[in-house]
């Protein structure tokens, strides 16, 4: 299935001389990596605190751009000046999927959204990454299949929080967005689960 994450070939090339600069200046992979969680819960946090506020939900697409950028860089900072290391892969994976769902979980907070179906979100979000960082466990590749993968959930955030920043996404629009979510996660985990094993046996 197609998902955002296909691009990021092309993606690191635009960032690469960037990368090169950080690296210069002594920047590590795993710095990168804990700065960008650590932002994405002090965004959450000021969006929650000021719910009240809906134009602060504009932080969260400006964010995610910015997050996704920093993703690519820390991993081209490991991958391209060796830097790769256990504690980094730890870090990789448990900073995305706290900065997530923390970043997610604010959309509950919205009156005359469903929490549930905010909450079913984030754990399907987790279920399907943990699917993924499973595939080296049996034989496999970490598997990043969508069609709800990590960079199409950030996609899809954002434009949701964009909608409710400018007031131009009714409300109650938000929980059927959520369902549709919830189902492409499903799939997504479907598809990480069947290409995982398809690849142990090729």
């Amino acid at each position: 299935m197609p998902s955002i994450y296909q691009l990021k070939p092309r993606f690191q090339n635009l960032l690469r001389p960037l990368v090169i600069r950080l690296h210069a200046r002594g920047v590590t992979a795993n710095q990168v990596t804990l700065a960008a969680g650590a932002i994405s819960l002090l965004v959450a946090a000021l969006v929650a605190g000021f719910i009240h506020y809906p134009w602060l939900f504009a932080l969260i697409p400006l964010w995610m751009a910015l997050r996704m950028a920093l993703n690519a860089i820390d991993g081209m900072l490991a991958r391209e000046f060796d830097q790769q290391s256990r504690l980094g892969a730890y870090l990789n994976e448990l900073c995305d999927v706290v900065a997530d769902s923390a970043l997610f979980l604010v959309f509950a907070l919205l009156p005359g959204v469903s929490p549930g179906l905010v909450v079913l979100v984030t754990l399907l979000a987790l279920l399907s990454e943990y699917a993924g960082v499973l595939g080296p466990l049996v034989g496999a590749s970490r598997r990043y299949d969508g069609p709800m993968g990590k960079s199409d959930r950030a996609f899809c955030f954002g434009v949701l929080a964009a909608g409710v920043a400018s007031g131009l996404l009714p409300l109650p629009w938000i929980d059927p967005a959520l369902l549709l979510i919830a189902v492409l996660l499903l799939l997504t985990l479907y598809n990480r689960v069947r290409h995982g094993l398809a690849e142990t046996t090729s």
